[in-house]
């Protein structure tokens, strides 16, 4: 397989290396030194340089402002941004736009996707259920009632949910049907409970009380939210990786100047040999990643569904981002956890990607299910 990138989709990654390189991951209070939000809002001015670089219309098509890329490109915009911990709704809000072009109507399209993709219109998703366990469409139930639809249930750890514009919120129908709901947070109905995650960002338990969405604004289209899951299955990946790529990097850094009986300590084996497992698993990360994106992006057919090469990217970026993480706070010592000092909000940033992600033994699971439904050779 040929992972080459396309010269759009280089520079796109590279526009993101730009804005994305005055970004500090100490702009806000740590999530160590705060037991409430670390901060009201994602990031509006760095937004607002996003979307100057025309770098949240990536996905969308010309009509709309958009540049016409897929979800390559999105995954390696991702990835820049996860390297500096930007506190922005890059991933919810693109692929939720996206999947409104893709299966939305020609109204909902016209309504929104021009001003998601000009970063006047912020979207995200619900995508964990009722308790981040339990499948997200099985959370919320929905009903036609006439000319709408009512909505009830509950959905848990949606981010952005304070800051957002419209959350996609998909439900499930008396006919065994899912759909994707638009709904305005601060509707009648739509009651909010904060939660923090362990990146100290203001996350929101969405409950639903017969709300009422119109019928232009619910994509009733099949396949539509199982093509939004996965892809932020493979944009959480991406964030997977970029993370594991700073930490590591940041490692190295440490490493090669910390001197013990006259020597960095980079040159001692144990050090090095703990350093190469790392980036043996960033290379394994990075190849499942590309692998799903390419399945999502093309739809090309395979050995098996697409959702097989999602489970294998997402139990390396779960695993894989947890034992960069770990390995780097071995590495760095007691300096690891100084709160003047970085490495422990990649930490926590990482242990929010490895939860949204699921356990690595689930993935397995479903791995092994989809081997056994589709025998090889």
């Amino acid at each position: 397989m040929d992972f080459t990138f396309s010269e759009e989709q280089q520079a796109a990654a590279e526009a993101a290396a730009g804005v994305f390189a005055d970004v500090v991951p100490d702009g806000v209070p740590s999530p160590a030194d705060t037991t409430g939000a670390v901060a009201d809002d994602f990031d509006r001015a760095l937004w607002a340089r996003l979307a100057e670089a025309d770098l949240l219309s990536l996905l969308l098509d010309e009509e709309y402002g958009g540049a016409g890329l897929d979800a390559i490109t999105l995954c390696l915009v991702l990835r820049e941004s996860a390297k500096v911990l930007a506190r922005v709704p890059l991933l919810e809000s693109s692929a939720a736009a996206a999947t409104v072009q893709a299966y939305g109507g020609k109204e909902l399209r016209s309504a929104l996707l021009t001003r998601a993709g000009r970063g006047d219109l912020v979207l995200t998703v619900a995508a964990h259920g009722r308790t981040g366990h339990d499948p997200a469409e099985l959370a919320v139930t929905a009903r036609r009632d006439g000319e709408r639809w009512v909505l009830d249930g509950v959905q848990t750890a949606v981010p952005w949910a304070y800051n957002a514009d419209l959350v996609v919120v998909p439900a499930h129908t008396d006919d065994d049907r899912t759909v994707l709901a638009l709904v305005a947070p601060d509707r009648d109905g739509v009651v909010r409970a904060e939660q923090i995650s362990t990146t100290g960002e203001r996350l929101a338990e969405l409950r639903l009380e017969s709300v009422p969405i119109a019928v232009v604004d619910v994509i009733e289209a099949d396949g539509a939210w199982e093509w939004l899951r996965d892809l932020l299955t493979a944009g959480t990946c991406a964030l997977s990786l970029g993370l594991g790529t700073a930490v590591l990097r940041m490692t190295s850094e440490y490493t090669g100047k910390r001197e013990q009986f006259g020597y960095p300590v980079a040159t001692f084996q144990a050090v090095a040999v703990q350093a190469a497992d790392r980036y043996i698993d960033l290379r394994a990360m990075e190849a499942t990643l590309w692998q799903a994106a390419w399945r999502i992006a093309s739809g090309a057919p395979g050995a098996l569904p697409a959702a097989a090469d999602l489970a294998v990217a997402k139990i390396w970026a779960a695993e894989g981002v947890r034992r960069v993480v770990q390995t780097a706070q071995h590495l760095h010592g007691g300096f690891g956890a100084d709160t003047d000092y970085p490495l422990h909000r990649y930490h926590a940033w990482a242990k929010h990607l490895e939860l949204s992600l699921g356990p690595a033994a689930a993935h397995e699971e479903a791995l092994g299910d989809l081997l056994a439904a589709h025998p090889l050779g």
